[in-house]
C-alpha cells in the first residue's frame, strides 16, 4: 500500500508540475475555482512557502535527511497501521517531489493558490507533507486503541472470580 500511494501521489505532483511549466506564465493568476482556487505559477527557490531563499543544498540535504529517517523508521518498526502507512507515503512522496524539483529544475513549482485568503503558493508535494505530518501528529496525540484479544481481556478483568 505504501509504494502504491507514494507513486500515486508522486505522480499527480509530477504531472501537474510539468502542466504548470508548459502552459501558465510565471506570476498570472488563473481563477480555477472563483473565490477558492487559482492557479498561480511561481517558481521557488527556498523552502516551504518562500522561506529562506537560495538555499537550495541544504534543502536537498533536508529532504534526503527526511526519506533516510522514514526508511530507518519504516525497518526498525514495519508499521501497519494504514494511517501511519499513508502518513508516511505521503511525507516520502512530497519530499521526493520537491526533491526531484530541487535537482532537475533547480527550484520548485508552486501553482495552487487560496483565493479567500492571504496564503503562499504551494503544490501537491507540499499538501502531502503537511498532510502526511498532520495525520502522523494525530495518531501520536490520539493513539487508536487495539482491542485486547479474548484471552487477554479475561486476564486484566477487574471482576473478582466468584466460586462455584
Amino acid at each position: 500500500m505504501f509504494v502504491a500511494i507514494a507513486i500515486a501521489i508522486l505522480a499527480i505532483d509530477q504531472i501537474a508540475k510539468a502542466v504548470v511549466r508548459a502552459n501558465l506564465v510565471e506570476g498570472r493568476i488563473v481563477r480555477f475555482v472563483p473565490g477558492l482556487l487559482n492557479l498561480t505559477f511561481v517558481q521557488n527557490v527556498g523552502a516551504a512557502f518562500g522561506l529562506f531563499p537560495g538555499r537550495q543544498p541544504i534543502f536537498i540535504v533536508t529532504s534526503c535527511f527526511v526519506l533516510f529517517a522514514t526508511a530507518a523508521y519504516w525497518r526498525r518498526a514495519h508499521p501497519r497501521e494504514w494511517p501511519v502507512v499513508i502518513a508516511l507515503a505521503m511525507v516520502s512522496a512530497g519530499a521526493v517531489g520537491n526533491l526531484i524539483d530541487r535537482v532537475v529544475v533547480g527550484q520548485v513549482t508552486d501553482f495552487l493558490e487560496f483565493a479567500f485568503v492571504r496564503f503562499p503558493v504551494f503544490n501537491v508535494a507540499d499538501m502531502a507533507i503537511v498532510c502526511g505530518v498532520a495525520v502522523l501528529a494525530l495518531w501520536l496525540l490520539f493513539p487508536v486503541q487495539q482491542d485486547p484479544t479474548p484471552a487477554a481481556a479475561e486476564e486484566t478483568s477487574s471482576e473478582p472470580e466468584v466460586p462455584a
